[in-house]
């Protein structure tokens, strides 16, 4: 019997249209991926995030960038969770994730710990981790939106895989579209995701040049807010004998997801100077001007870029595992 020439195409023209390039892995995920084997999941990941936020305030932005981190390198596949041994360094032990901060694995070891005693042998960390993200963000005013779970944990983490990966705070904008672009970002989604800079802090060290050494003749970056520059120099004036001294990203909200980010860019107050070059760069510029101006915008444009990056390299079937324990496989890789 020939196939319905109509139904192929029906079949492919959502591929066509799709801002989410189709793969076969991200088809078999699902939001109800644990309906019948673990009904409870996302109570049990929201209780332990929302305890772990309230004693330490810094635990959404952490875990929010754990994700990134982890989602950018190799896809979202726990594979930044796992601890080196003596037949391997991992992930997390590459010179960009090393200031992950503890909160967001702790956080992550804390909900594993939770869901293993109701549904063993069931979740994977990645999908743990994919929840955790959403519901922190949702927990301090950000957009709630869709997870859909069934990923596997890698197999594999390698501190050499990290190199040329992740965007840097020094790097041109035009050199951090070209990055993103090559995950399959637009530009919109790059600023959209940006926005989660609304959280969190930064090490004085980061941005420390733009402060004292910016060029021979001028030592302070004159795209900062004069005022502003003077606060973080009283604040890091010593980062160099402590080096965990740190300002927050925003300073109007620091722990609130909100668009006071974007509004603090068109005033010069970009703490790293990539934040600055957002608002400089002509291709990022309008969209920057857009999420200051409506918070709504950029609600619905974070929530449908971070569902797409969600996405990113996911691992099905026997692509991968569900761990036992997140920062070790199931069995030792030499």
């Amino acid at each position: 019997m020939a196939f319905p020439s109509f139904l192929f195409l029906l079949i492919l023209l959502p591929l066509f249209f799709s801002n989410i390039p189709f793969s076969l892995s991200q088809s078999q995920l699902s939001p109800d991926y644990y309906r019948q084997s673990c009904p409870n999941l996302d109570n049990i990941i929201r209780d332990v995030v929302t305890t772990k936020q309230i004693s330490n305030p810094t635990t959404a932005a952490g875990t929010l960038r754990l994700f990134f981190h982890d989602c950018m390198i190799g896809g979202c596949d726990a594979s930044v969770l796992i601890s080196s041994n003596s037949f391997n360094k991992a992930e997390r032990d590459a010179d960009i994730n090393l200031s992950l901060p503890g909160d967001a694995f702790d956080v992550i070891v804390r909900a594993k710990t939770a869901v293993e005693l109701s549904c063993p042998g069931i979740v994977s960390c990645a999908d743990i981790l994919a929840l955790a993200t959403r519901n922190a963000i949702t927990m301090v005013g950000g957009p709630f939106y869709t997870v859909n779970l069934g990923r596997k944990d890698s197999l594999v983490s390698t501190q050499s895989s990290v190199e040329g990966h992740m965007p840097l705070a020094n790097m041109t904008m035009d050199e951090i579209i070209k990055k993103f672009e090559s995950k399959n970002f637009t530009v919109q989604e790059l600023v959209a995701l940006t926005g989660a800079h609304t959280l969190g802090f930064a090490h004085c060290k980061e941005f420390a040049y733009r402060l004292f050494r910016y060029s021979k003749t001028v030592p302070t970056d004159p795209a900062y807010n004069p005022k502003y520059a003077e606060a973080l120099k009283k604040l890091c004036h010593n980062y160099e004998k402590n080096p965990a001294m740190s300002a927050f990203n925003d300073v109007m909200t620091p722990s609130k997801f909100d668009n006071l980010y974007y509004q603090n860019l068109e005033k010069g107050m970009g703490l790293l100077e990539s934040d600055n070059a957002l608002f400089q760069n002509p291709k990022t510029r309008p969209f920057v001007q857009l999420y200051a101006k409506n918070q709504t915008a950029f609600f619905n444009d974070f929530a449908r870029a971070i569902e797409k990056l969600s996405l990113n390299g996911v691992k099905t079937g026997n692509q991968g595992e569900v761990r036992l324990k997140c920062d070790a496989f199931n069995s030792i890789h030499i």
